[in-house]
Parts: C-alpha cells; structure tokens; sequence
C-alpha cells in the first residue's frame, strides 16, 4: 500500500512539474485579454495533449524495455535529467515574445509544444513500467489546471512568475531523473 501512495506522490509531483511548463507559457498568453470560454477550451485541449503524449511515450518505453531491458533503465533516468536541465536553462533564456495566438492551429502548436516533454517523461516511465491509468489522470489534469491558473493569472498579473516555473518544473524532473538513476 505504502509503494502504491509513494507512486500516486511521485507521479503527481512529476506531473506539477510538466504542468509548469503549461503555466509559464500560460502566463504569457493570459496577456491576450482571452474570454473565460476560451481559457477554458485552452485548457482542455491542453490537458488532453499531456494525455496523448505521454501514451505514446509509455508505449514506446514499454516496447525498448522489453526488447533493452538492461540499457533501458539508464536512458529513462536520462532523459528526465536532460529534461531538467534543458528546462531550467530554458529559464535562464530571455523571454521572447510569440505572435501565435492561442486561436486555431496556433493554438494546437500551443499544444505541441508545452507536452513534447511530457512525451520524454512517459517514455521513462514506460520504461519503468509506471501504472499507465494513474499517470494518464495525473498528467491530463494537472496540465489543464495549471494552464488555467497561467491564464488566469497572466489576465491578471502579466507575468510575475515567467521563467521561474519551467525552472522550478525542470529542477523537479532533474532531481527525480538522478534518483531512478541512482537507484538502478
């Protein structure tokens, strides 16, 4: 029972950390003044990005688990440390202002591109062979409710967190991407 709970916090908090991204991205688009139908439609489709990418990320682990089961854990462990890093640089980059509205096919880039990670993620959880329901759930949900908060918020704030979250998210994977390693 104590393994199951200790899973159930570790996905959520990966989970957070993938929504972070969603939120800082959020954040800046929440500066288009958008309706509240229309936030809510951002965050939905959002959610069910962070819902097909990792799937097609767990599918594909579970498949080079069974076919390099020995290599396999060292690559899951790092990728979500390349992961980290490479999203706690990206919060060290200036900010640079996007013309893609969240409208449209802009907006299904949108998509793309704040759950392409969540595809790195789910390709090492596959490879570890994580409960795929429990990650889909925490994955979907979390990333639409923190695309809500970045878009409510940035109606609001304009930008207090930016880069600070994807730093925050990257840190959270960078650490969890050394533990699996370490403890292979």
């Amino acid at each position: 029972m104590s393994a199951i709970v200790g899973e159930l916090f570790t996905l959520i908090l990966m989970a957070f950390a993938l929504g972070m991204d969603a939120f800082s991205v959020g954040l800046g688009m929440g500066m288009f003044q958008l309706r509240l139908k229309q936030i809510a439609k951002i965050g939905f489709i959002i959610g069910i990005f962070h819902v097909i990418m990792p799937l097609l990320g767990m599918i594909t682990g579970k498949l080079l688990s069974e076919n390099f089961s020995e290599i396999a854990g060292y690559i899951g462990g790092a990728l979500l440390v390349l992961l980290g890093i490479q999203m706690i640089w990206n919060g060290f980059k200036e900010v640079e202002t996007s013309r893609i509205t969240p409208v449209g096919f802009g907006l299904l880039l949108f998509a793309v591109s704040v759950s392409l990670d969540s595809f790195s993620v789910g390709l090492s959880l596959g490879i570890y062979q994580a409960r795929t329901a429990i990650v889909l759930l925490s994955f979907g949900i979390s990333a639409m409710v923190m695309t809500w908060l970045g878009l409510l918020i940035g109606r609001k704030v304009k930008g207090w967190l930016g880069s600070y979250g994807e730093m925050l998210g990257g840190g959270i994977l960078l650490i969890f991407g050394i533990k699996l390693l370490i403890s292979l």
